[in-house]
């Protein structure tokens, strides 16, 4: 499996050579956010926080942000910044239906100012903010980004002779503006060539001349810092490829034959469901090895790196457990989880960010970030895994309990395999936790919300093996734990960060989506509690005939 990942990373890595004309541009190097970075990555960024999207009105990222610099001007009357509170549109009044507006209806009003001074006075009472106050903040960085680079301010592209910081456009020197404005007019001239619908093979060329010669210039300065040629082309193809989403794409598509199979009973179909499985399964690896590569570190430093994680460990904990027992249900769940995760963190960029981005000063410890955070996250894979076995247990319940049976064992016995390797694993990471925080902060425990509600989950989970054992919890009631426990890691590893916002474990913060996880954990609740009342019923009805 590692040659063949490292087999198809050097194929990949050659895909730039085969590149269209006046492509260059994207890997020229900029010094972002901690990190160096190909202004592929820069734009796509920049216009994600501005607009909510990588692409503007089917224009890329690349040209998008480039013209704010060039012709701020131009921008004025464009509704290019996404506001979604209603609180916020109400308190700047304007109107509820509309989405994106211009900056002239943003901020040339007092309104704006004073709502910042609103906010800069709740930022220093130092509590968390709500969603009113983090649209506002999300606002006022949508304006931030957007002057800076109009003012050639934070697009950093040339290394200092001495130090580390990058000089920006607005800082270069005479002959290092020469040599921007030299690429400038061709990009200008390119784009009007796309444009115009016209030939642009000439137009591209002469971009990408001058975009090389800036860069020879530019690495003359500071040889050493200008270093990052395979890195950069590596991260542009991850941009492009999106490994991610085409593994839940092949798993969706072996999850569709798994259905064939499981609903027709057409078993020949099941080297087809592995086939697609296993593709899927090498890009999720992929995207994996990609980010490790790009990075330098484990990918599983902030949400949306643990939700593909979890995800990738699902499939994993399903296909292992499908060898052993043949149940085909629980590839059945493990494949649909998967696929769930992958798309959540494919459509849900304002909450789970999928930039690449430099470690937090305590995480740099990678030996204790790789063992812990990796235990912990991929026990919640196991977890995942039983919560999908337990939603199609409820199906079969509503379908009739007597004509299932057989399905049901198999569902439970999936369950309580499950809970029993997400056990194996988040208990000692718990205790690696424990470990990795007397290293970075002094101490072994210390009742932070995050240590708290993962030693909750974990003696939730224990408590239902152990009442399973015992003989207290019988079929449907492991199949009702395995729905409800589940609450307990969505707690532990989204509401700790995204809802409380306290302790220690604040790198992992972030805004966003509680309405949509209380609405999923609600419903599941709801069908749990419907599940009961049908059954009950049944049964009944059962006892009087």
């Amino acid at each position: 499996m590692k040659n063949i990942l490292l087999v198809a990373m050097a194929l990949f890595m050659a895909v730039p050579a085969f590149a269209k004309d006046g492509d260059a541009l994207k890997y020229l190097p900029v010094q972002d956010g901690g990190r160096i970075k190909p202004y592929d990555s820069f734009s796509r960024e920049m216009l994600e926080i501005v607009y909510g999207k990588t692409k503007y009105e089917g224009r890329a990222a690349t040209e998008i942000v480039m013209t704010w610099m060039l012709s701020p001007q131009a921008w004025q009357d464009k509704k290019i910044f996404e506001v979604r509170n209603h609180q916020v549109l109400t308190s700047m009044n304007l109107p509820k239906d509309q989405r994106y507006f211009s900056g002239e209806e943003l901020f040339a009003s007092d309104r704006f100012n004073l709502l910042r001074q609103e906010l800069q006075a709740k930022r220093e009472t130092k509590e968390k903010l709500n969603p009113y106050f983090q649209a506002l903040q999300r606002l006022e960085n949508q304006y931030f980004v957007f002057q800076e680079i109009a003012a050639g301010r934070m697009l950093k592209i040339v290394p200092p002779k001495e130090g580390d910081a990058w000089i920006a456009v607005a800082d270069m020197d005479a002959t290092m503006q020469e040599k921007f404005m030299d690429f400038t007019k061709a990009f200008v001239n390119h784009i009007g060539a796309v444009a115009a619908a016209s030939d642009t093979s000439a137009t591209g060329k002469e971009l990408d001349a001058k975009v090389a010669a800036f860069e020879e210039a530019a690495k003359a300065n500071n040889p050493a810092l200008y270093d990052h040629a395979t890195k950069i082309k590596a991260e542009v193809h991850y941009n492009s490829f999106h490994p991610f989403r085409w593994a839940y794409i092949f798993y969706f598509l072996g999850f569709i034959v798994l259905l064939l199979v499981w609903t027709l009973k057409k078993e020949s179909l099941m080297k087809a469901a592995w086939v697609f499985i296993g593709l899927g399964f090498i890009l999720n690896t992929y995207g994996f090895v990609l980010r490790m590569y790009i990075m330098d570190r484990a990918p599983v430093t902030n949400m949306y790196e643990t939700v593909v994680w979890v995800a990738w460990g699902t499939v994993v904990f399903a296909a292992i457990l499908e060898i052993i027992y043949k149940f085909r249900l629980i590839l059945v769940a493990g494949t649909l989880v998967g696929t769930f995760g992958l798309v959540i963190a494919d459509f849900a960029p304002a909450v789970l960010d999928p930039t690449l981005q430099p470690l937090e000063p305590v995480l740099r410890s990678n030996y204790w970030l790789t063992i812990h955070v990796m235990t912990i996250t991929i026990s919640y894979a196991a977890f995942f895994l039983a919560f999908g076995l337990a939603d199609i247990g409820l199906i079969y319940y509503l379908r009739g309990e007597e004509k299932f049976q057989k399905e049901i064992r198999a569902i439970v016995s999936g369950i309580y395999r499950s809970m029993q390797i997400g056990v194996a694993f988040l208990a000692p990471g718990i205790i690696l936790g424990g470990i990795w925080a007397d290293y970075s902060w002094g101490r072994f425990w210390g009742w932070d919300p995050k240590e708290t509600w993962a030693l909750i989950a974990l003696l939730g989970y224990l408590a239902v093996l152990h009442a399973r054992y015992a003989g207290f919890i019988k079929n449907f009631g492991m199949v009702v734990t395995a729905v409800i426990t589940f609450s307990l890691v969505i707690m532990a590893w989204y509401g700790v960060n995204f809802v409380l916002g306290a302790g220690l474990h604040s790198y992992g913060f972030g805004a966003g989506g509680v309405e949509y996880v209380s609405a999923f954990v609600a419903a599941h609740i709801l069908l749990v509690i419907y599940v009961g009342i049908v059954r009950r019923g049944k049964q009944t009805t059962q006892t009087t005939n």
